[in-house]
């Protein structure tokens, strides 16, 4: 996830501090919480002092038990296929014959060998820039509501919607616009040093840079040390593990995101993947390529589920023994209903048992189609693992989408689990800053705060996100099934949420805030955070509701 109001908070004093001298640019870098060590949240409280989730008593209290392997299916960015820690794991579709442009299975989906991409086209392409649901909503409505008052209007529930719409675009574009004024000369500021930084290091110009680099530079201008300055402060806020280039790459793609609203391509979809995103027709479409310039979130959430464990490589994923299905569903900016929709469906019909979901989004045109796959994976006992999202607000109160809020009334589907982010940490940051919340909606905090995950056509980064807290939950519940393969989705979701111990009493800042502190246990429906081993420890003792 890009941290727009960490980076701007950083960025922001740096701007400031390059017309200083070197002493003073010191004294004012923003101080940094100390960097977790790598893998931190599989770690123990106790044994490490890191608030992860106590994986390695898990795996001892696994020794000589025998597991099954589990099909998890990620709805996600896509996935780097070649990944060294992740290729051996992919999902493969057997009964397809790779390449023969036959639909050999009859699923409805040409060569899908290790998945589906819902955002795919012709040609090998696909529409990974996008749009935020509000303002395609906006511009869909607008011409029917624009110069309709409250007292004119005849279908006075629609009206209502376009309202709420108008409302959320409103704040939407404003804020683009705002961030944009305020990341673009950072960005320019980054390109700058960067370059002072790669000839420091006599590296070519497509050269990369981590934060271990910077003390081979020999400063030979106040210019140069400056730029050390700048990178060492970006580096201890984004992640040591990062090159210069994946930040820069993180920062571009933001803004992209952000002139997206502003400047809307509305025509991208219809134009690249050629379908009626208001039509749930259930024709064909997209296609089988999984690996595209955006496909660095869903490599990283494939990682944390089950990257190879023990192989001097990478990171060790939560899961031994799991099978990745990608499906390409999510691009940069909001997911379209009617992908999320037809991607669990496909989940669920290739022998998905659990679903990760890292995404999400403000308004929800057609929830209805999310509402009955979600339905649809509970009937066929699947469990849907969510992201709570990266506002920093309740949920309780704004709405985040999809979520098991129905329309038709139920609430809480008993097959769904909604994850929010904590820290490293016991004490008053153990709320990620950014994560949502809710006592009714969330269901239970994981480790997302500064977490260690591998990347496209790299062994390891650090990233934030509820994005991240999900798979590792969602990773949890894959170990469960692993080894306790008759437990059913609703007992999955039990199990993990019964084994998440509720923090009271520990007083935290709630996110979003530097001055406001709340009780943990008040920010989910637990009050506390995933534990794997306590976890595999109730799972032993829990009778399964479905035959092996």
């Amino acid at each position: 996830m890009f941290n727009y109001r960490k980076l701007l908070i950083t960025g922001t004093t740096l701007l400031t501090a390059l017309t200083f001298s070197q002493t003073t640019f010191a004294q004012i870098l923003p101080k940094a919480e100390p960097e977790p060590p790598k893998g931190w949240q599989l770690m123990d409280l106790k044994e490490n002092g890191f608030y992860g989730i106590s994986l390695k008593p898990a795996y001892l209290f696994l020794q000589g038990k025998k597991s099954k392997p589990v099909v998890i299916a990620t709805i996600d960015s896509g996935i780097d296929t070649l990944q060294k820690d992740l290729k051996s794991i992919l999902w493969t579709n057997t009964k397809e014959i790779p390449g023969n442009g036959i639909d050999d299975d009859h699923n409805g989906y040409v060569d899908d060998i290790h998945g589906w991409n819902f955002l795919g086209g012709p040609d090998g392409k696909a529409d990974f820039n996008e749009t935020t649901e509000e303002v395609r909503e906006y511009n869909k409505l607008k011409g029917k509501f624009e110069n309709i008052s409250d007292t004119n209007a005849v279908d006075k529930k629609q009206y209502a919607y376009w309202k709420r719409v108008k409302t959320i675009y409103d704040s939407t574009v404003n804020k683009s616009r705002t961030e944009t004024e305020q990341l673009q000369p950072i960005m320019n500021a980054l390109m700058v040093t960067s370059g002072y930084i790669k000839r420091g290091l006599s590296l070519p110009a497509n050269g990369t840079f981590k934060q271990a680099d910077l003390v081979k530079l020999k400063l030979a201008n106040d210019t140069l040390t400056q730029s050390k300055y700048v990178w060492e402060s970006i580096f201890s806020q984004e992640g040591t593990n990062k090159t210069n280039a994946a930040i820069i790459k993180d920062l571009s793609e933001y803004l992209a995101k952000l002139n997206n609203d502003l400047s809307p391509d509305l025509e991208a979809r219809k134009r690249i993947v050629g379908d009626n995103v208001d039509s749930m027709d259930h024709k064909p479409y997209g296609n089988n390529l999984l690996k595209f310039t955006d496909a660095s979130h869903g490599t990283g959430v494939a990682g944390l589920i089950g990257a190879i464990r023990n192989n001097s490589y990478g990171i060790n994923g939560v899961a031994d023994n799991v099978q990745i299905m990608a499906i390409k569903a999510v691009p940069n900016g909001d997911e379209y209903d009617k992908d999320i929709a037809n991607a669990i469906h496909y989940a669920v019909d290739n022998g998905a048992r659990i679903v990760n979901m890292s995404f999400g989004k403000k308004i929800s045109p057609h929830k209805e189609w999310l509402d009955e796959a979600f339905k649809y994976a509970a009937s066929k006992d699947v469990l849907l693992v969510q992201a709570a999202g990266n506002d920093n607000q309740d949920v309780d109160v704004i709405p985040d989408y999809p979520n098991d809020t129905f329309l038709d009334g139920a609430t809480d589907a008993d097959n769904v689990i909604n994850v929010g982010a904590s820290g490293p940490r016991l004490g008053e940051h153990l709320a990620g800053d950014f994560s949502n919340y809710g006592k009714k909606n969330v269901d239970v905090f994981a480790p997302g705060v500064k977490v260690t995950t591998v990347d496209t056509d790299a062994e390891f980064m650090t990233e934030d996100g509820t994005s991240f807290s999900s798979p590792i939950t969602a990773g949890v519940a894959a170990l469960l099934l692993e080894y306790y393969p008759t437990l059913s989705a609703k007992q999955l979701k039990q199990i993990i949420l019964q084994s998440a111990t509720p923090l009271t009493g520990t007083m935290v800042f709630r996110p979003g805030s530097k001055t406001i502190k709340v009780d943990f246990a008040s920010l989910s429906r637990t009050g506390g955070i995933v534990n794997a081993y306590k976890a595999l420890q109730i799972a032993s003792k829990t009778k399964g509701e479905r035959a092996n």
